[in-house]
């Protein structure tokens, strides 16, 4: 593997604008494919843990067990420590990891989990191959991603639509694969994996706090993220491009009508035992 692609670049950064997203996400609305598999007694790994709000969420259902949860930006997991210390949680811990080069043992973890990440590194099958390696034989590798090119919206919008091409764009600048939810059955089958349940399911964005909550941070997103920054510094769009598409965004939420439909494909893969 190249050192581009150990070195994919995260495309939206942490600003305000994405941990408002971030910290919407829970088990409920983002690992529900996963749960009926926890028992009260694992050991989960939660790669890519942001804010620390799904991850939360995993240590409460495994209230005898323990759960790790870890991302490469280190000051994000203060925010973590913090969802975790509010909630009374003593069986979670956080650190920083590199999904391609997972410092743990062999046959670790029960489950390891990694929600919304695969689209965001250089070497998707790599990190499933150390995702399967730290998990215990018998245990389940998770994954959820979004597939960008499969989101759908209502009414039609041409700024809505240069967002969408404009994204794909810049994040295929940044080392990732933005239609990683279609991908995720045959990346691991890639690295070798062979037992994988593969399923899908949506965010849907439809009355209006819901509209105004998912337009609103697009918008902000496309002009005061990391996001803008290199979609700019690379050379994809101007700022005046981009006040448009957050323009865009700020008149689809005012739709009435207005309807958004975000598509995550999911893998749950069995370790043999």
């Amino acid at each position: 593997m190249s050192n581009s692609q150990e070195t994919a670049v995260y495309t939206h950064g942490h600003h305000e604008s994405v941990l408002r997203s971030h910290t919407w996400r829970t088990a409920a609305n983002s690992a529900a494919y996963l749960l009926d598999s926890l028992k009260p007694h694992m050991k989960v790994l939660d790669i890519g843990c942001g804010p620390g709000t799904i991850t939360a969420d995993l240590a409460e259902r495994v209230p005898d067990g323990q759960v790790t949860g870890v991302d490469r930006a280190p000051a994000i997991l203060d925010q973590a420590r913090a969802v975790a210390a509010e909630r009374g949680l003593s069986n979670v811990e956080f650190g920083v990891a590199d999904i391609h080069a997972l410092e743990y043992p062999d046959d670790t973890f029960c489950v390891v989990h990694a929600h919304q990440v695969l689209q965001h590194v250089g070497d998707p099958v790599r990190a499933l191959r150390e995702m399967y390696r730290v998990t215990r034989p018998g245990g389940f590798i998770a994954v959820r991603d979004a597939d960008y090119s499969a989101m759908t919206w209502y009414p039609a919008s041409q700024g809505m639509s240069d967002w969408l091409d404009l994204y794909v764009r810049v994040a295929r600048a940044n080392g990732g694969e933005p239609d990683a939810g279609r991908r995720l059955k045959s990346w691991a089958l890639a690295a070798g994996i062979r037992d994988i349940t593969a399923t899908s399911s949506t965010w849907t964005f439809a009355t209006e706090a819901e509209r105004e909550w998912w337009s609103g941070l697009w918008a902000d997103r496309t002009l005061a993220s990391a996001y803008a920054e290199r979609a700019t510094e690379g050379g994809h769009a101007t700022m005046d491009g981009l006040r448009a598409v957050s323009d865009a965004w700020r008149e689809w939420g005012r739709q009435e009508d207005g309807w958004f439909s975000v598509l995550h494909g999911e893998i749950l893969c069995r370790k043999e035992a």
